[in-house]
């Protein structure tokens, strides 16, 4: 099934485990990267700008565009963090889908289905990925930043936050 067919909100959202067997695993491998100091410049934040549902791998494929880019300056040269948790278990009801497959099932009204994955709900606003850099990097994490939202599937907007005051020089 096709990700953009789980991509809209409806209902409520299904995260009961225990009552379902076989259960989806998180393909998320580390919620943070990098290292995490006080000495950073920027913050950076990948917002949503709509209500929307995001699939786990797309998630992790989004973290990892991001932090391989941010990663050429160095590996301890910024801090990035995922910010939302796939609690949504996705559910599919499979049907057959060859010629003539119209006579063999007729399918059943608001079955249950497999689960078959994870997603996300996420709100407008809502911070979907946070990183940490430092001045000389920032060009590098927006850049970064503009690959990841290319794996989400959504409109996003990129926050940049200044952490530190600008230090001024003075003529004396």
């Amino acid at each position: 099934m096709k990700g953009v067919n789980y991509r809209e909100p409806r209902g409520m959202p299904y995260v009961r485990r225990e009552y379902i067997r076989g259960k989806p695993q998180i393909k998320i491998a580390r919620f943070s990267s990098g290292q995490a100091s006080n000495k950073y410049d920027y913050k950076l934040e990948l917002l949503s700008t709509e209500k929307i549902q995001i699939r786990h791998n797309a998630l992790e494929a989004a973290r990892l565009a991001a932090n391989k880019t941010m990663a050429k300056a160095g590996d301890m040269s910024f801090f990035s963090m995922l910010k939302v948790y796939p609690h949504v278990i996705l559910r599919e009801n499979k049907m057959i889908a060859t010629a003539g497959a119209d006579r063999l099932q007729e399918g059943m009204r608001r079955a249950f289905g497999k689960a078959m994955g994870l997603a996300a709900r996420v709100r407008p606003g809502q911070s979907i990925f946070e990183a940490h850099v430092t001045s000389s990097n920032l060009e590098l994490a927006k850049q970064g930043f503009k690959i990841a939202s290319s794996k989400l599937g959504c409109p996003v907007a990129i926050n940049v936050i200044r952490l530190k005051p600008q230090i001024e020089e003075r003529d004396d």
